[in-house]
């Protein structure tokens, strides 16, 4: 029942892919509008997914990095329905959907999500489990803002070049696009932040420290700067448009080398299963 419902989402996921790319392609916005229930019907199914996986496991289902990557992906879809409800930002289903599915994918391929784990202790506590979730949703939140940034690029410089293409119609007012990085961005730092603090407890408990000088805890905290820094730009200085959506593309660049490369690459405490 597990993998059917798994499956089923995954399959989900790719289709509302394909229709969002197909609307690009014919430039019909139906097909759009059609790809993102498909999208809200993947996001319920893989919802599903993981609340079987943690009354299953009975901890968080989301310790190992390919298990958090696909948290990404299932809380990015989520969060952009949430927008689209609010925004005409249709197309930027285009990005987020592929990325979704990407991400599901890419935890699948490598068995993360279908082999028996068997973790620590010291991995099932409460302070982890917050620990994890709430960075990994101010990580999705700030995926989104990237998301919404590169198309916020996309349209100003089309805008810029006066260049008018059959397909400019259908995408997004910079408007929306500014809005949804702006709010991701404003709820994604207090979200990543809430996690470190968490993060940095259970640390105390474990290794006696709340903090190691790990790899992965240098780069996050390095991300955090940069996003504290373009938080108080927007609120402070006036920061908006193309300087902000750029800047929340590099930041987000350097935080996944810290989620992503860190883990792959170099040493860390963070490698426990």
């Amino acid at each position: 029942m597990e993998m059917i419902i798994f499956k089923s989402a995954l399959i989900a996921y790719f289709v509302s892919t394909v229709g969002y790319i197909a609307s690009i392609l014919v430039r019909r916005v139906f097909m759009a509008k059609a790809a993102t229930w498909v999208l809200f019907f993947a996001f319920i199914l893989y919802g599903a997914f993981i609340a079987v996986r943690w009354v299953k496991a009975g901890y968080s289902p989301v310790v190992h990095l390919h298990d958090s990557l696909s948290f990404i992906g299932w809380a990015i879809s989520g969060i952009y329905l949430a927008f689209q409800m609010k925004t005409k930002t249709r197309v930027l289903g285009s990005i987020v959907s592929p990325l979704a599915f990407f991400l599901i994918m890419e935890a699948s391929a490598s068995g993360g999500l279908v082999r028996e784990m068997i973790l620590p202790d010291i991995l099932k506590g409460w302070w982890v489990s917050a620990h994890t979730i709430l960075a990994l949703i101010g990580e999705a939140l700030f995926a989104l803002a990237c998301c919404a940034g590169i198309m916020y690029l996309i349209q100003d410089n089309l805008i810029r070049k006066k260049k008018s293409y059959s397909f400019s119609r259908l995408l997004p007012p910079l408007r929306d696009l500014d809005r949804i990085n702006h709010i991701c961005i404003l709820w994604g730092f207090p979200l990543l932040t809430l996690g470190i603090i968490a993060g940095s407890i259970w640390a105390r408990t474990v290794w006696g420290s709340h903090w190691q000088w790990d790899p992965k805890q240098v780069g996050t905290m390095i991300s955090w700067i940069l996003y504290a820094f373009l938080l108080h730009q927007r609120l402070a200085i006036g920061w908006k448009g193309r300087k902000a959506a750029l800047f929340s593309i590099v930041a987000f660049g350097i935080l996944m080398v810290a989620v992503i490369g860190v883990n792959l690459f170099s040493v860390t405490v963070h490698r426990f299963v």
